[in-house]
């Protein structure tokens, strides 16, 4: 079966890198960094939207220019920021035990590439996708559900289940027609109760047993 997860507030936490990265670029600017709330707040919908929401809080004119220039060094410290985060319980035994069963495991991120990349080097997840879609990969981002369908596509196609924590991501396999395992432990803002999903966990060793009734679930409506 395909499994296709979301990374930041999914499998990892991520926030404190983003912060460190986004406080790095407002004090050049000489504004206040963000606080780590504030920051987990802003995640979800893709680095152009976290800047702009960034710069709105620290009262930064957005214009186009000074957006784009803001957005480039925050990228850019995106990329070498990669030594906060930290792998939710449990997502490395699950994964490992996801590939060992014979599962393709795909990433699909609003995250850019670069910063991506660096972070699964850094975290050494490189083995374990056999597909990675970030933000600027194709002409899209999460909830248009293109990113998705596209991993899953290069997967070989076929029955799928996307992993992952926010209300964007729940968008995102509703509008794909995918079941949804919601992540509840990760950067979620409404109750759980208000996101669309097919399942809910917050302990990664129960995902497997998840997988299995998508399996089920998969060849019903097959």
């Amino acid at each position: 079966m395909n499994i296709v997860f979301d990374l930041d507030g999914t499998l990892i936490d991520s926030a404190p890198d983003i912060q460190s990265a986004a406080s790095t670029v407002l004090k050049r600017l000489g504004k206040d960094g963000l606080t780590l709330a504030e920051t987990r707040t802003f995640i979800g919908e893709g680095s152009v939207v976290f800047v702009r929401r960034m710069m709105d809080v620290r009262g930064i004119n957005d214009t186009q220019y000074n957006h784009a220039s803001v957005h480039q060094d925050f990228v850019a410290e995106c990329e070498v920021s990669v030594d906060k985060a930290v792998f939710f319980p449990g997502v490395i035994a699950t994964l490992t035990a996801l590939k060992v069963a014979g599962h393709s495991l795909g990433l699909c991120t609003n995250k850019p590439e670069a910063p991506t990349r660096a972070v699964i080097r850094h975290m050494r997840m490189e083995s374990f996708f056999d597909v990675v879609m970030t933000a600027g990969m194709i002409d899209s981002r999460k909830p248009d559900p293109a990113m998705l369908l596209k991993v899953i596509e290069n997967l070989g196609g076929g029955h799928a289940l996307y992993v992952g924590d926010s209300e964007v991501d729940a968008e995102t396999a509703v509008r794909a027609k995918l079941p949804l395992a919601l992540f509840s432990a990760g950067y979620r803002k409404a109750p759980i109760s208000d996101i669309p999903h097919d399942w809910v966990f917050n302990d990664f060793a129960s995902l497997p047993s998840i997988v299995t009734k998508a399996m089920l679930l998969g060849k019903t409506r097959g």
